[in-house]
């Protein structure tokens, strides 16, 4: 090691051949992929050869030359996501997935849109006004408590009861009103 630390390339090399196999099973694990985990032990050996001279002997060689190589596949497998790239077949028509161009997704969220409605506005006042002060307005539950003249356990009390009976109201009656028409034929 510490001829290593002095610049000797033949102590270097006898470090890579007794770390290689587990620092390339490390980088493998942490890359998934051959290529990359050979790209990452490579790099791994260059970063630790010149910081060699920086390393103190606090832990042993492997452990740091390991945190390297976490480090140096970490990098790779930022560099990767950032700069992959997938062939496009020129066969197959692209898909526009923003919400705008997708008229099924539209009426369907209309839909949705027009039944929390419904259940919004079927609720009695006093919790209406709770689930509004909260989900719409984002008001803490101190604030409603305050400005409904009420304790915050009631108004946390009343906006669960709010929010289980608009959850049963937009989604169990669906599944009520379905189950329902199946029995009918």
């Amino acid at each position: 090691m510490v001829a290593a630390q002095g610049g000797d390339r033949g102590a270097f090399d006898a470090l890579v051949r007794a770390t290689y196999v587990d620092t390339y099973t490390l980088a493998h694990r942490l890359t998934g992929d051959d290529d990359d985990a050979r790209d990452v032990v490579q790099e791994a050996y260059l970063r630790a050869f010149r910081g060699l001279r920086r390393f103190r002997g606090d832990a042993q060689f492997s452990t740091w030359l390991y945190r390297i190589t976490a480090n140096c596949a970490s990098t790779h497998l930022g560099r990767r996501r950032r700069h992959r790239h997938e062939e496009l077949d020129d066969d197959l028509p692209v898909d526009d997935p923003r919400p705008a161009h997708d008229p099924v997704g539209r009426a369907e969220h209309a839909h949705l849109r027009d039944r929390v409605h419904r259940a919004l506005r079927a609720l009695p006042p006093r919790l209406r006004a709770v689930v509004v002060l909260r989900d719409i307005y984002d008001l803490s539950h101190e604030a409603i408590a305050a400005e409904l003249g009420i304790s915050e356990s009631a108004a946390k009390v009343r906006l669960h009861r709010a929010r289980r009976k608009l959850r049963d109201d937009v989604f169990l009656r669906d599944e009520r009103d379905g189950a329902e028409a199946t029995r009918a034929v």
